[in-house]
């Protein structure tokens, strides 16, 4: 009866939103919350209807994940549903706790956690990301660009706004598969070095490297860049600030700093929260991500991001904002997602494929919210390099 009365309460103050969706209860009842529904929960017994009654985005896909509801519909169309029941189920949610992501961090975390992430297999990556296994924010010139272009496009944007010329060192942090190492090499000329953390990355990167032929010009490590030593003229870290904690950014941006030689120059590309204060959305995603997907992950605003480069030394000369350029290229791998879910159920277990499947569609949303943003940070030392007057190099 208790559950009963609270559950008929939580749907009478449902109904004015319209939200298609179709609750059905293990006792055979079953609601609407509208005329027609294109997401249906099921709910296979009392207990599960906790998730439900206080619903937020980490609760609801909590439940999903964990398997104490069932959920059927296109998953654009469950996004949708479950953001609409986290928004107007609260009925407190102006005062919803929102809380800066912080936790602690030192070398044995933060191997851990990037361990945990990228060495799921490189083969489950392989199956929705492009061909050469990019894990970060494409560049678009047209939204009907294929993933491969954006991709692409995206490391030659970062390598042309650095000006990176023949026979200059480049050090890559979290160089993940070695795509960009390997560019630089390639057709810029560079001499590269890329440190990761993950050893799939390492080894899979390591093989790429030789099959270029390019093992004179590049160098993979499997370290940790605060262990790295010598100085470079350029640095990059894509797709890695996001795992240093927000309590350790200046130490990040002076230990860049310290890599650069007098003239050099770093390019940081990196998601941030659209909170000014650096806390989670009102509601919900971020304890799920950090839980499931991304342990000890911290977003900063871009303000505190600023802030933390300036107080390490250095001087930030360029700054844009992608935030529409990863919701189109969450698109794509949430696609691709999908299209491969046989051969993923193959290689993981259901939880880890549902935790996937929520967690790449839910950032396209995400992106497309507001919620979160992707920035590229081109910074020198503090008034130490002559950089051409306008922006018109990055692009001819």
């Amino acid at each position: 009866m208790f559950w009963e009365k609270h559950f008929d309460s939580f749907v009478d103050g449902l109904r004015e939103h319209r939200i298609p969706l179709q609750i059905r209860l293990w006792n055979g009842q079953s609601v609407d919350l509208a005329d027609s529904s294109r997401v249906r929960i099921q709910v296979p017994g009392m207990t599960a209807l906790r998730y439900l009654l206080n619903p937020s985005l980490d609760r609801l896909a909590e439940a999903y994940v964990e398997g104490h509801i069932q959920v059927d519909g296109e998953l654009e169309d469950i996004i949708d549903v479950a953001t609409r029941l986290a928004t107007h189920a609260d009925h407190d949610k102006k005062h919803r706790r929102r809380v800066s992501m912080t936790s602690r961090h030192n070398r044995r975390i933060d191997a851990e956690a990037i361990q945990y992430h990228y060495d799921v297999s490189n083969e489950f990556y392989r199956q929705w990301l492009d061909e050469q296994m990019v894990y970060s924010c494409g560049y678009f010139r047209a939204t009907t660009d294929s993933l491969e272009q954006a991709q692409t496009q995206k490391i030659d944007h970062i390598l042309n706004k650095l000006r990176i010329q023949p026979e200059q060192r480049l050090l890559d942090i979290g160089c993940g598969w070695g795509t960009l190492a390997i560019r630089a090499a390639e057709k810029y000329g560079a001499r590269v070095l890329g440190v990761t953390l993950s050893r799939n990355q390492y080894e899979l990167a390591c093989e790429r490297v030789a099959e270029a032929g390019l093992q004179d010009r590049v160098e993979i490590a499997l370290e940790d860049y605060r262990d790295v030593t010598g100085r470079f003229d350029r640095i990059t870290s894509v797709g890695m600030f996001e795992h240093v904690g927000l309590n350790h950014l200046e130490d990040y941006f002076r230990r860049v700093n310290d890599l650069l030689e007098p003239d050099g120059a770093a390019l940081n590309h990196g998601i941030t929260s659209a909170d000014p204060e650096s806390r989670t959305n009102r509601v919900g995603g971020g304890e799920f991500i950090n839980r499931y997907v991304f342990p000890h992950g911290e977003l900063p605003h871009i303000s505190l991001a600023l802030k933390s480069l300036s107080a390490a030394g250095l001087e930030a000369l360029d700054i844009e904002n992608l935030r529409p350029h990863y919701a189109l290229t969450l698109n794509h791998w949430a696609a691709r997602f999908e299209n491969a879910s046989d051969q993923l159920r193959n290689m993981v277990d259901d939880q880890t494929w549902r935790i996937w499947r929520i967690y790449l569609a839910g950032c396209e949303h995400g992106f497309r919210q507001h919620w979160v943003a992707v920035h590229q940070i081109l910074a020198v030392k503090s008034g130490s390099a002559h950089w051409p007057l306008t922006r018109d190099y990055m692009y001819s």
